[in-house]
């Protein structure tokens, strides 16, 4: 019980966070404030909207809001986002140029889901649209999924997307940014291993830590500092009442953030 009225607590802290924020801004925005050329009203604006986005990003999952794409045809085609396969814990999307003919090249992009949502990608699918037929994973936010749905580790992580890569089919290009590095890199072995014919036709890892030794950082510095033990007693809480998936264990975004 402890570590759900830590989450609620935390809770409490985001909702204070993102009032002050709102209010700072609103106040700083009053029109005669305007009349003065104090610098302290601009820093306050900035402040309050700096920290209401800050503490507000994780209410609500944002839109992917993607324009238009332009095609060969000099034409503006709409994007359709399209679920390809539906799972408690995440989905498959395709992102669909209505009007376009399916592209030769396709592309799975690996989303991270460390603190935030797929739409952290929104530039990386807008730049390969034109050229490719794009897909990615789309993570459900944790706290929102009942524990009857049962547990998403390292290992369900990976057999998703050992899921997601044979649906899509052998000629699929998968890219995998940041935290899902060593997760795609496993299950791309994993899947070798239990289906050749169906591993991806490249994989690309971006800024991931496959050998966290090999470049050391304070953030390895810090996982040499500390056990496992101590990281789960300090970071891993059960979500509280507010949500769906009150007394499921999670490491908050907050915490990430």
């Amino acid at each position: 019980m402890k570590y759900m009225y830590t989450y609620d607590l935390m809770e409490s802290v985001r909702n204070t966070n993102q009032w002050l924020g709102a209010t700072a801004r609103a106040f700083a925005a009053y029109p005669a404030l305007a009349a003065t050329s104090n610098p302290m009203v601009e820093w306050l604006g900035a402040w309050g909207e700096v920290t209401e986005r800050t503490f507000s990003r994780m209410v609500a999952k944002p839109d992917w809001g993607i324009p238009s794409v332009q095609t060969g045809d000099g034409k503006d085609h709409i994007v359709q986002v399209q679920k390809v396969i539906e799972r408690p814990f995440g989905d498959l999307v395709h992102f669909k140029v209505a009007g376009r003919k399916p592209m030769k090249r396709r592309v799975l992009l690996v989303a991270p889901m460390s603190g935030h949502y797929a739409t952290l990608l929104r530039k990386t699918v807008m730049s390969l649209l034109p050229d490719c037929e794009v897909y990615t994973t789309d993570w459900h936010n944790a706290r929102d999924i009942p524990v009857s749905e049962g547990k998403f580790d390292v290992e369900d992580y990976t057999l998703y997307l050992v899921d997601f890569m044979k649906h899509l089919g052998s000629d699929i290009n998968v890219i995998a940014v940041c935290q899902p590095v060593p997760l795609t890199l496993a299950a791309t072995a994993y899947l070798a291993e239990l289906d050749p014919k169906a591993q991806p036709k490249t994989l690309t890892l971006i800024g991931g830590p496959v050998d966290p030794s090999a470049a050391p950082t304070e953030v390895t510095d810090f996982g040499h500092s500390v056990t496992m033990g101590q990281l789960e007693q300090t970071m891993i809480q059960r979500v509280g009442f507010k949500y769906a998936g009150v007394g499921r264990k999670v490491y908050p975004g907050l915490l990430q953030l």
